[in-house]
C-alpha cells in the first residue's frame, strides 16, 4: 500500500537550557505550568454505552500485531489512505497531527492504532474535520488506552453533538487525560450544561480550553456553577466566548470559592464594568489565581479602579494582561507595585495621552555594566540576589527580587524583558546558570 508522501512534517527541536541568550522582540507572558496527572491503572469493567468498535478482527488483534501493521489494516478497514507522518513517529511521546485533513474516517483508523499505543502521552488532532464519528473513536479509544494524557481536537466542528460525547466520557472521570482543548468548535450555551454536569465532579482535568466558542449569558452561569464546585481545574481558558453581563459575573463570582484555578483567560468578551466590579471584588479574597488575562474587555476608568482596589489586597495574582488604562489606573497601579513587587500588569494604551517611543537599554547592558565596575560577574549579581543559592528562581521571586534591589535600577519593562530572555519557553522558572561560565570580562 502506497503512503502518502504530502503530509506536512515540521519539527521543532528545543534549544538546551544553556543556549546562548538572543534578543527577544516578542510581548509573550510568562504563564504557570501544571503538573501532569499520573497515568492510573486500567479499569477492565466498561459501561455498555462505550462498547468500541474500534476492533479489527479480533479481540487479541491488537497486542499481536505491530504498530505499523496494525494501522495499515485499520486504514484498509475503513477506507483512507494511511498517513505517513503517523507510521514514522507513532513511538514518540508527542503526536502532531494538527492540519492533516483526516476525517472522520482517518481520525477512527488513528484511534483504532493508539488502543494499544503505550508511547504518546501529548495528541494533537487541531483542525481535521473529525466531527462526531471522529471524536466518538477517540473517546472509545481512550477507554482502553491509559496513557495518553494531553489532548487537542480544537476546530473539528464538533457542535453540540460531539460536546455530549466529550462530556459523557468526561463524567466517568477514569481516564488518564488532565489536559484537553476544545477551542473554536461551535459549543453553545446548550453544551455549558454538559461542561457544568461532567466537570463538577471530575478531578482529573486540569488544563481545559473552551476559548472561540459561543458560551453567552447562560453558558457563563453554567459554567460558573461548575467552577464553584469543582475542585481539580488549574487552567481554564474562556476567551474569543460572549460572556456578557450575567455570563461574566457568574464566571468572575465563582473565584470567591474556587480553591484550585491558577491561570484564566477571559479576554476578548466584552464584559465591561459589570464583571471588573465583580473581578475587582472577588481578587480581594482569592488566594489562588495568578494569572488572569481580562484583555479587550471595553473597560471604562471605573472599571478599571475596581480592578485596582482588588490588586491591593490580593497576594496571589503575579500576571494581569492587557487592561486599557487610564492615568488614574497607572498612578494607582504604582501603589500596587510598591505593596506587591512580583506582580507584573501588562497594559495597552493609557487613554487620553500621547504614545511616546522611548528607548530603554536591556536590563542585561545595565547589569553588565554595574558588575564590571564591581570587577564581579553577572552570575554573582544574580547569587545575590538569590537568597535560596539554587540558581533557579520562580518568575514572580525572580521579578520581585530585581524590583527591590538597588544596585541596578530597573523599571518593569526592563525586567519583563530580562525574563523573557531567561525563560523563554515560559516555565515559569528562571535558570540564570547560563552565565556561570562567563568570565570577569564579559
Amino acid at each position: 500500500m502506497d503512503y502518502d508522501d504530502d503530509d506536512d512534517e515540521d519539527t521543532l527541536e528545543q534549544e538546551e537550557a544553556t543556549q546562548q541568550i538572543e534578543k527577544s522582540d516578542s510581548d509573550e507572558d510568562i504563564i504557570c505550568v501544571v503538573e501532569s496527572a499520573p497515568v492510573i491503572e486500567k479499569d477492565k469493567t466498561q459501561p455498555e454505552s462505550y462498547e468500541t468498535d474500534l476492533e479489527i478482527e479480533d479481540s487479541e488483534k491488537t497486542f499481536t500485531t505491530g504498530q505499523e501493521d496494525l494501522y495499515l489494516e485499520a486504514c484498509k478497514l475503513v477506507g483512507v489512505i494511511p498517513v505517513s507522518y503517523f507510521i514514522r513517529n507513532m513511538e514518540e511521546t508527542h503526536m502532531n497531527l494538527n492540519h492533516h485533513g483526516l476525517g472522520p474516517k482517518g481520525t477512527k483508523a488513528i484511534a483504532i492504532a493508539l488502543v494499544s499505543n503505550t508511547t504518546i502521552t501529548r495528541l494533537e488532532l487541531e483542525d481535521n474535520w473529525i466531527l462526531e464519528e471522529g471524536v466518538l473513536a477517540l473517546m472509545q479509544m481512550l477507554h482502553e488506552n491509559y496513557y495518553i494524557q494531553e489532548l487537542n481536537v480544537s476546530h473539528n466542528h464538533l457542535g453540540s453533538g460531539g460536546a455530549k460525547i466529550i462530556t459523557d466520557f468526561l463524567l466517568e472521570n477514569t481516564s488518564s487525560l488532565w489536559s484537553i482543548q476544545l477551542a473554536g468548535n461551535n459549543f453553545k450555551d446548550d453544551t455549558a450544561e454538559m461542561f457544568r454536569n461532567a466537570l463538577v465532579s471530575n478531578y482529573r482535568i486540569k488544563e481545559l480550553d473552551l476559548s472561540h466558542n459561543s458560551f453567552s449569558e447562560k453558558g457563563g452561569e453554567q459554567l460558573g456553577y461548575m467552577l464553584v464546585l469543582n475542585e481539580g481545574l488549574q487552567t481554564l481558558n474562556l476567551g474569543w466566548n460572549q460572556l456578557h453581563s450575567r455570563g461574566a459575573v457568574a464566571v468572575c463570582y465563582s473565584l470567591r470559592v474556587n480553591v484550585t484555578l491558577k491561570t484564566l483567560d477571559l479576554s476578548w468578551n466584552g464584559f465591561g464594568n459589570e464583571g471588573a466590579q465583580v473581578l475587582g471584588e472577588v481578587l480581594k479574597i482569592n488566594s489562588t489565581l495568578s494569572y488572569l488575562d481580562i484583555s479587550s474587555n471595553h473597560l471604562n476608568n471605573d472599571g478599571a479602579n475596581s480592578l485596582s482596589n482588588g490588586l491591593e489586597l490580593n497576594e496571589t495574582l503575579r500576571i494581569l494582561k492587557n487592561v486599557l488604562v487610564t492615568e488614574g489606573f497607572v498612578k494607582q497601579l504604582n501603589g500596587v507595585f510598591s505593596v506587591h513587587p512580583e506582580l507584573d500588569v501588562l497594559y495597552g494604551e493609557v487613554i487620553g495621552t500621547i504614545s511616546k517611543r522611548v528607548i530603554l537599554p536591556s536590563a542585561l547592558k545595565l547589569i553588565r555594566t554595574y558588575v564590571v565596575s564591581q570587577n564581579a560577574t553577572i552570575f554573582e549579581f544574580f547569587k545575590t540576589i538569590d537568597h535560596l543559592g539554587m540558581t533557579k528562581m520562580p518568575v514572580a521571586e525572580f521579578r520581585k527580587a530585581l524590583t527591590v534591589q538597588k544596585k541596578v535600577p530597573l523599571n518593569r519593562i526592563q525586567i519583563r524583558e530580562l525574563i523573557k530572555k531567561l525563560d523563554p519557553y515560559e516555565t515559569g522558572t528562571v535558570d540564570y546558570s547560563v552565565f556561570e561560565e562567563q568570565p570577569k570580562s564579559q
